[in-house]
């Protein structure tokens, strides 16, 4: 092996590990408040971090505990999305929080940066609107009367702040002198398409002035969705997502569709580089837990049910009595009443 190609291939395994680690940073995810710190020195302690988002933290310690719920936030809805499937975002007490999974270019890591991005831009931009920060507050530039006739009034969620917060807290190891490998790509393009699903669903909540509660006048404000609808729309675009390879434009580097049949994708869509595992197998050197001991479905047909989620292997089933209330009736004034009632139901877990 020649010394040039040996420097090459050690230059790239170092990028690819550079850039796949980028969303250590949800770390922040197991504390139980960072609250606390009102110091700089504490910014250093933070596990996690690269040089630079430390560097950040230490310009911005308010919104650290924003950083933290978005962190929070992304993991919470990543692990409802996929909880009926063989990966089930499972996180760990270790970097990266969500094993090995995320540092190779697949479907879940594309769904992980994405929705992380989106969790940050979502709770920085709340705290800013709920007056939590000093440094921004409600968006100020929708103001005065619209076409359809209402006043635009009240506090609209400053995401324009979020968002750039988020970009330059979320994706500043990729904007490095790596940003050019193809999980970096990749990653910034995923970052983006999660921010876009809040961007792109803007909502307009209203509120009616009149007699007798009359809609005579209305003053109309911009909202977030809800973040259940982010993730809703996410996973939609991981079960869509693209598969691309690197290609040249010029002088630039982009990612194009690995199959030239497939249409581009867009800003909004999800792309990966590699193949998912097929998680079946507990595999710990990839980060990879398996099914085995997962509740499955013994009825359902799809990735849920027993023969999908227990690849095969077959499932166990035990008799579980559970108590739950029923009989319930209201007296007046003012409570509920119920009964205890006992039922056996069946639980199935993978073998």
């Amino acid at each position: 092996m020649s010394p040039e190609y040996f420097l090459r291939s050690l230059l790239l395994i170092i990028l690819a590990t550079f850039s796949a680690n980028a969303s250590n940073w949800l770390y922040l995810a197991k504390l139980s408040s960072v609250g606390s710190i009102s110091e700089e020195e504490t910014c250093e302690k933070l596990k996690g971090l690269i040089q630079r988002q430390v560097q950040m933290c230490k310009r911005n310690l308010e919104v650290m505990d924003s950083v933290r719920r978005g962190a929070q936030l992304a993991i919470e809805e990543c692990q409802y999305q996929f909880r009926n499937r063989r990966w089930n975002c499972s996180t760990l007490d270790t970097l990266p929080v969500f094993g090995k999974v995320v540092t190779q270019g697949t479907r879940e890591a594309a769904f992980v940066y994405a929705i992380s991005s989106a969790g940050v831009a979502f709770a920085v931009t709340r705290a800013c609107s709920s007056g939590e920060l000093d440094k921004c507050g409600c968006d100020r530039t929708v103001q005065g009367g619209s076409p359809q006739g209402f006043q635009w009034s009240g506090c609209s969620d400053n995401i324009a702040y979020g968002v750039a917060f988020s970009q330059s807290f979320v994706d500043v190891r990729e904007r490095s002198k790596g940003a050019s490998s193809n999980r970096a790509l990749m990653n910034l393009h995923n970052n983006e398409a999660g921010r876009k699903a809040i961007l792109n669903n803007m909502r307009v909540e209203c509120k009616c002035h009149g007699v007798s509660g009359s809609c005579e006048f209305k003053t109309c404000w911009k909202a977030m969705p809800p973040f259940r609808k982010v993730g809703n729309i996410l996973k939609e675009k991981f079960d869509g997502a693209t598969e691309v390879e690197q290609s040249e434009v010029g002088s630039t580097k982009v990612l194009v569709p690995k199959n030239s049949q497939f249409k581009p994708h867009t800003d909004e869509d999800l792309v990966y580089l590699d193949s998912s595992p097929d998680f079946c197998d507990h595999d710990l050197k990839n980060g990879v837990l398996g099914t085995s001991g997962r509740q499955c479905n013994k009825t359902s047909k799809a990735i849920d049910g027993c023969e999908l989620m227990c690849c095969g292997r077959g499932f166990y089933t035990d008799e579980v009595e559970v108590v739950e209330r029923c009989s319930c009736k209201f007296h007046w004034c003012c409570s509920v009443k119920c009964k205890p009632c006992h039922r056996v139901v069946e639980i199935h877990t993978c073998r």
